[in-house]
Order: structure tokens, then C-alpha cells, then sequence
């Protein structure tokens, strides 16, 4: 584990530990993240392979802590960039104490789950800790329906746990909640209580601009892209507004025109709906200037990906 323990809190019956929630894409779990963190640091859309880089977020409580990495959904890698986000999402079994298995309850069709069968076995095969299955989004289905589906996934691995669950509402969370602290191990406080993330500000507002143009853009536009914060400027107090300047990378000019849109509508509807999360992230005032930049292959380039926290 990276973090430094706190001294002081490294005594009597404390647990800590990490927590990696992986699982296929779309199942739920940067919402997950964010429902356990009480605020959003993992950004969120209904379109699959949203999150791209590793996310930790830090959930303290009297007697734990739970260092929860969300990661990119598992899946058959085709593209350098889906090849390093599922290393990602496989590197961090090896940090995981526990690790959360995030699947989606709506999706039960025989011949689409034994499609997965093969590629969920061997993710689950390299795991050496105890696993949890969430069976998630159990609020769009009818009860009868779950005990077939949970006993698919009993055929295939043995989890330590398994819990029903709506990251959305809640319904299951504490009960997972329970489960997770029961498999962490003794240990002490590795991070400030009042600490939910160790992303930088500057990683999240990227985020939630990289977020919009998910919600914003059709057909694959939000695949293409990425997004890098140019500068950070804080005001000389907390009355002057936080000033970002940001670029967003695509691999066409026709992606380019796409996403400035006719008479710059697109650009001005991603501004408008990133600056209110941002400045909510920030509790100040935020102004945001974005530009659109060409960059043939970006998806491609092990530099870019390195700059940008995807490749190693």
C-alpha cells in the first residue's frame, strides 16, 4: 500500500485495507463509488467504458477504513488505450485486500451470460483475496427473478459474500458495507479522516468535462476524445473565481467540428454543464475556456496515454 499509516491510529481492533471494485463495464461502479464517498468524484454516464484511470476514494469510519479503487469495466481489450485501461483495472487486484465484484442484475439472458463465463473466470482466477458479489441495479427487477441469476454466478466462482444491491438508492448498501469490513484486515488509518479522494482537483475537473461530452456527443465522438487542463488558476481569495483553461483532444477534424458544434453550441452546452459540478467540486466560483485540438492517432500514442495517467 502506497500511504504512509497514521500513528495514532494504529492500535486496538481498527481495520483498513483496499478495496477494489471491478466488474464489466456499465455494471455501476463509479455510482457505487460515489454513493459510499457521499460525493461525486468518479464521473457517471448510462454509456459503457466511461472511466478510463484508476479511481480511489476513501470511506472512514469509528472503527475502519476503506480504500475503494474504481476501475475501468473488464472487457476484450481491442485498442492500445482499452488494453491499458483493462491493465489497469487488472494491476490493481494485486494491491486488493478485498475485492468487490460489481455485476448487473438486468442482465440475465442465458447465451449472453455464458459469453462471459470464460473472460469473468479468468479475471476472478487471478484474484487471492476474498471476493464479494453485489448483484447491482436489483431495483429494476423483479425478486423472483434473482435467485436463477445468483445461482449462475455461484457456478461460477466461489465469493466469500454476496449482497443485492442498488448503488442508485442505497437499497443494500450497509449490507454491503458490513460484508466489506468483515474481510478487511487489522490495521491503522492510512489517510485523514476528512479525506474522501486523492485526486487532484485538476484530475476531476477533466473528468466531468470528459463526463459531458459523454452525455453531449452521439455514436462514438466521446471515445475519441480526452481531456487536459492547460492551467489551474486559483483567485487571490475565495471570492475570485478558480479560471481553467482546458483542451480537448480528438483524433478528426470531423470530431473537431462535432464537438465546437454549429455556432459553437456544443462547446457552449459542455461549458455550461461541466461549470456547475466543477464549481460545486471546488465550493467556489469556476470559469472554464475550452478549446478543441486534432491530435491524429491520440488513442494510439503511448506518450499521450502516459501524459494523460493511462499508460505506464
Amino acid at each position: 500500500m502506497t500511504p504512509s499509516p497514521l500513528a495514532n491510529n494504529a492500535h486496538g481492533d481498527y481495520r483498513s485495507g483496499v478495496v477494489a471494485i471491478i466488474g464489466p463495464p456499465n455494471a455501476g461502479k463509479s455510482t457505487l463509488l460515489n454513493y459510499f464517498i457521499g460525493q461525486k468524484i468518479a464521473i457517471v454516464t448510462p454509456r459503457p467504458q466511461t472511466t478510463r484511470n484508476r479511481i480511489l476514494g476513501i470511506l472512514t469510519g469509528q472503527s475502519y477504513q476503506i480504500i475503494l479503487l474504481d476501475t475501468p469495466g473488464l472487457h476484450q481489450p481491442r485498442a492500445l488505450l482499452n488494453r491499458e485501461m483493462v491493465r489497469t483495472a487488472l494491476d490493481t487486484l494485486a494491491e486488493a485486500d478485498v475485492v468487490l465484484f460489481l455485476a448487473d442484475a438486468t442482465v440475465d439472458d442465458p447465451e449472453r451470460l455464458e459469453k462471459f463465463r470464460n473472460e469473468f473466470s479468468r479475471y476472478l482466477g487471478k484474484i487471492r483475496c476474498p471476493v464479494i458479489l453485489a448483484l447491482n441495479k436489483v431495483d429494476l427487477r423483479d425478486k423472483e427473478a434473482l435467485p436463477p441469476l445468483l445461482d449462475w454466478y455461484a457456478s461460477l466462482y466461489p465469493f466469500s459474500a454476496t449482497v443485492f444491491l442498488s448503488a442508485l438508492s442505497g437499497e443494500g448498501a450497509g449490507r454491503l458495507l458490513d460484508e466489506v469490513v468483515r474481510f478487511l484486515p487489522a490495521g491503522p488509518m492510512y489517510f485523514p479522516e476528512d479525506m474522501p479522494t486523492d485526486a487532484t482537483e485538476r484530475f476531476i475537473a477533466a473528468e466531468i468535462i470528459r463526463e459531458k461530452i459523454f452525455l453531449l456527443a452521439r455514436e462514438e465522438v466521446p471515445y475519441s476524445t480526452a481531456v487536459m487542463i492547460d492551467s489551474f488558476q486559483e483567485g487571490a481569495d475565495d471570492r475570485a473565481p478558480v479560471v481553467i483553461h482546458a483542451t480537448i483532444l480528438v483524433e478528426q477534424a470531423s470530431q473537431k467540428g462535432i464537438l465546437i458544434g454549429r455556432q459553437g453550441r456544443m462547446l457552449a452546452a459542455i461549458r455550461k454543464q461541466a461549470v456547475p459540478d466543477i464549481e460545486e467540486m471546488l465550493g467556489r466560483r469556476a470559469t472554464l475556456h475550452l478549446w478543441v485540438k486534432v491530435k491524429k492517432k491520440w488513442t494510439k500514442n503511448e506518450r499521450i496515454l502516459r501524459e494523460l495517467g493511462l499508460s505506464k
